[in-house]
C-alpha cells in the first residue's frame, strides 16, 4: 500500500497558496514543497495537526492510502 499526499488538492479547495500555509504552520516553503510532492519519509503529528487546523480539514483529507495497481 502506498500513501499519497493530496495537500495540493486541499490548498486549491481552500484557495490558499503554499507560501501562506508555510507561514501559518511555521515551516519553510521548501519543506512544504517536499511534503506536497510526496518526497518525504514521514511527517510529525504536530505538523500534520497544524496543517489540518490551517486548512480546516482532517488528516484523511490530506493523506490517502492507495493499493498498488
Amino acid at each position: 500500500m502506498e500513501i499519497v499526499v493530496r495537500l495540493d488538492v486541499m490548498l486549491a479547495r481552500r484557495k490558499m497558496r503554499s507560501r501562506e500555509l508555510a507561514e501559518k504552520i511555521g515551516i519553510t516553503e521548501q519543506n512544504l514543497s517536499l511534503l506536497k510532492s510526496g518526497k518525504v519519509k514521514g511527517i510529525r503529528f504536530d505538523t500534520l495537526a497544524a496543517i489540518c487546523v490551517a486548512l480546516d480539514c482532517q488528516p484523511g483529507d490530506i493523506l490517502e492510502a492507495v493499493a498498488p495497481a
